[in-house]
């Protein structure tokens, strides 16, 4: 048997309930796969095989303890602005579609997700399933592929996760339930609150109103919890909470960032903000430019705000500046596109860095990599080998230029401006030692782990964190009832 995990809006916490579920039951030595049918994020990951999915099916993968696959995530959308986003279909890029096409697709891309789920469910016996934003979205009910019309030709049982943070718990939860189609609204089995900050005592009242006016058990009222998995999209950035630390590292929050997830043990580690294009970077130790959907858009927007000045500015300083992806396109001379990422023509880029990059085809570079990083000073040379993998269209190239790392990615003579495909580049913790290091070093400060916060490899994964978590506020043995079959144990 399977399980639908649906929301009553984005950002509840599906995601990570999934996560929970799925690391529950690998404890209970019943194998499990998730599975988001469609999913609208820039942040995502490559698979083994070189495919492209959601960063939070990859997550509730680890969380499985199994390895990543496109069936988990068919359908990816990953939007580049005016109402346009690409399609990745099984891990490959599809096409671009303005959304109003994008619907008259519904019918073949439900198929699509559909046999992926039964492959899942052919090979892992069990699959939890996420739905996507709010499940009561009446207007989106007859081309609804990651709620409704998946939830009418899976006929799985429904748990509904509303997040009482947000205020209107009832109301999200009542109202969601009331709105269900009829055929739907009786797959619903339970409810999950989750975010709840406060004494649970003094809601007890709060539960037993809730099952009365939903007819479902509350299975779980879950305290907020601060447990460093990676963000599925934009919507987490909001929620970041800068450490204190006596180095600051500002990224420059572009409109259509991908993949940050890349800074997420950084964060835990220094002072990192989420710098607005324009703003001030006088205060900054270090710089870093992210990925994102459309470079030259973004690359535009930088230059309209005045962050080209304000990069100038901090090279002028001698500050380190780090591209990543689309930023490392940006460091670059010149960028030509032939109508790939949207516009056609040639964009001066920040010319920090000497090479240019061109878009020509329409193909994605997707792939997990390994280099060993350049013997430059002061930075690079430290890192030695790391691990990461590349998620970009187009081709970055230059004469006589020096390597950031073995094959790929361009660095300055004095080492301060680097720029490189390779996202998880800082989920290393060599490259981290390497670069906050050299920080701490140039303000005069000893840096050590202890300095700059919790490092190393922890004691316990995140995911049995969550798992306990969940364990000890919701009734998991009431979830797991839906998965148990002859032989499974319980640990």
């Amino acid at each position: 048997m399977s399980l639908m995990v649906l929301g009553t809006a984005s950002h509840v916490g599906k995601s990570v309930t999934v996560a929970a579920i799925c690391r529950s039951l690998v404890r209970r030595n019943i194998g499990v796969a998730p599975f988001k049918s469609q999913n609208m994020s820039n942040n995502s990951y490559v698979t083994a095989d070189g495919r492209e999915i959601g960063m939070a099916q990859a997550m509730q993968a680890h969380a499985a303890c199994t390895g990543p696959h496109a069936d988990m995530n068919p359908v990816l959308l990953k939007p580049k602005g005016d109402r346009t986003s690409q399609v990745v279909l099984l891990g490959k890029p599809y096409r671009d579609v303005y959304i109003g096409d994008y619907y008259r697709e519904t019918e073949f891309l439900l198929e699509e997700a559909v046999a992926a789920f039964r492959r899942l469910e052919e090979q892992y016996g069990q699959v939890v399933v996420e739905g996507a934003g709010g499940a009561a979205e009446l207007n989106l009910y007859d081309r609804d592929i990651a709620n409704i019309l998946l939830a009418r030709r899976l006929a799985l049982p429904i748990i509904l996760v509303g997040d009482i943070e947000r205020g209107g718990v009832f109301a999200q939860l009542f109202g969601t339930i009331a709105l269900l189609p009829d055929d739907v609204r009786p797959l619903v089995a339970g409810v999950i609150i989750n975010k709840f900050r406060g004494d649970p005592s003094l809601f007890e009242d709060g539960i037993a109103r809730i099952e009365a006016i939903c007819g479902v058990p509350v299975i779980g009222v879950i305290p907020f919890a601060d447990i460093p998995l990676p963000s599925e999209d934009s919507l987490s950035i909001g929620d970041k909470h800068r450490k204190d630390a006596p180095v600051r590292i500002a990224i420059l929050r572009l409109p259509r960032i991908s993949n940050f997830t890349d800074f997420e043990l950084l964060e835990q580690r220094v002072a990192v903000d989420y710098v607005d294009p324009g703003s001030s970077l006088e205060a900054y130790d270090c710089i870093i430019i992210p990925g994102t959907k459309n470079t030259i858009e973004d690359l535009a927007v930088l230059r309209r705000s005045g962050a080209s000045d304000e990069l100038f500015c901090a090279r002028r300083r001698h500050i380190p500046i780090i591209g990543i992806c689309g930023g490392y396109q940006m460091l670059g001379r010149e960028i030509i596109d032939t109508g790939i990422e949207g516009g056609t023509g040639r964009f001066p880029g920040f010319g920090l860095l000497d090479v240019t990059t061109r878009f020509d085809t329409y193909e994605k570079t997707t792939v997990q990599v390994e280099r060993e990083a350049a013997p430059v000073s002061p930075i690079l040379s430290e890192m030695g080998c790391v691990a990461g993998y590349e998620i970009h269209m187009g081709e970055t190239l230059g004469e006589d230029v020096c390597q950031a790392f073995d094959g790929e990615g361009a660095v300055t003579e004095d080492g301060l401006v680097f720029g490189t495909y390779m996202h998880g580049l800082f989920v290393n913790e060599n490259a981290i030692d390497a670069l906050l290091s050299y920080l701490y070093r140039k303000k005069g400060l000893a840096y050590s782990c202890n300095a700059a916060g919790d490092c190393g490899v922890q004691d316990r994964s995140p995911y049995d964190t969550l798992a306990d978590h969940y364990e000890q506020h919701c009734d998991m043995d009431y979830i797991v009832s839906f998965f148990k079959h002859e032989g499974d144990t319980s640990v």
